[in-house]
């Protein structure tokens, strides 16, 4: 008997060391290039800059960089201080292109994903041309787009042709966030639109055929059928589009400098501007990381009240 137990110890642990020897590295290295970029243009930027963000830290004084702590985020919080009021400022702002832009980027293109989802004839060249602008820079979408909305440009020529008088919408507001936000809905509403469409189509056809059956129109289909199915996709679409819509930058940079008086600068732009322009990498790191603090908590929220799904 205790034989038999000897052997199947030795049996078992033969087996134990055999599994060990079968360990594969091959998942590893399809991870590696993944991990290897992560690493190099995530992480440790991220790391780097919270480094950063602890001195007052200026590029053209190599050697007299103090450590100052957490001064510089403190200074964010700081009614007294010089970056206060322009950083909240700026956050205000980057929050109401928000409140103008994600709706529509989400909304329209869904409607679009809808409309070139039927079957008719050229569905494949209008998935071309609304898709077509995303393929541009940032600048040739802001430059066209700047000059179509100039005191001369043609948005003010049609209203002359009608009887209107021209409006200074790169000057004043909100005029300036109306051409941002349509200059950058135009841009990129193409990338929703093919996400939300490609998620339209894993949508099995049975089940409007079931629904028509029991009849139920287009529009019960629609709420019934459509959005419950899109729930997860659209969740999606609506984080990366407020994630995208929270890094504005080249559309006011090129369309307004951030005018008028620094009423369409975002917290991007005062980033830029405070670390690039005014040398301070310190204060804008800590903008930085700040930012990146609450882009995650907003993306959490996200997930937690529009991502939950029905319980079974």
């Amino acid at each position: 008997m205790a034989t038999t137990n000897v052997e199947s110890i030795n049996v078992s642990a033969g087996t134990a060391a055999r599994k060990k020897k079968n360990v594969s590295i091959v998942p590893y290295l399809f991870i590696a290039p993944h991990l290897i970029f992560f690493t190099a243009f995530l992480a440790w930027p991220f790391i780097y800059g919270f480094y950063i963000s602890l001195f007052r830290f200026d590029f053209l004084q190599p050697n007299n960089r103090p450590f100052v702590g957490l001064r510089n985020y403190a200074n964010l919080f700081d009614p007294g201080s010089v970056q206060f009021p322009k950083f909240w400022n700026a956050l205000g702002n980057t929050a109401e292109f928000i409140l103008w832009s994600v709706l529509p980027l989400v909304g329209i293109a869904l409607v679009l994903a809808v409309l070139l989802n039927r079957n008719y004839p050229g569905r494949g060249l209008f998935r071309t041309i609304f898709f077509a602008p995303y393929a541009l820079s940032v600048t040739v979408a802001a430059v066209l787009w700047w000059w179509i909305f100039q005191q001369t440009g043609i948005v003010n020529q049609a209203l002359q042709l009608i009887g209107l008088s021209p409006v200074n919408w790169l000057g004043d507001l909100p005029g300036a966030w109306v051409a941002i936000t349509i200059c950058t809905v135009w841009w990129t509403i193409g990338f929703n639109t093919i996400i939300l469409l490609t998620a339209l189509q894993e949508i099995p056809k049975s089940l409007y055929e079931a629904a028509s059956l029991d009849g139920a129109n287009s529009r019960q289909q629609f709420f019934l059928i459509t959005i419950p199915m899109l729930r997860s996709v659209l969740v999606f679409v609506l984080t990366i589009t407020l994630i995208a819509s929270a890094n504005l930058f080249g559309q006011p940079y090129i369309m307004t400098a951030g005018g008028p008086a620094d009423g369409t600068q975002t917290v991007i732009y005062r980033i830029f501007f405070e670390g690039m322009l005014r040398g301070q990498m310190g204060t804008a790191a800590a903008m930085s990381i700040f930012v990146a603090l609450l882009l995650l908590v907003l993306t959490y929220l996200n997930f937690k009240f529009f991502g939950q799904t029905e319980q079974q």
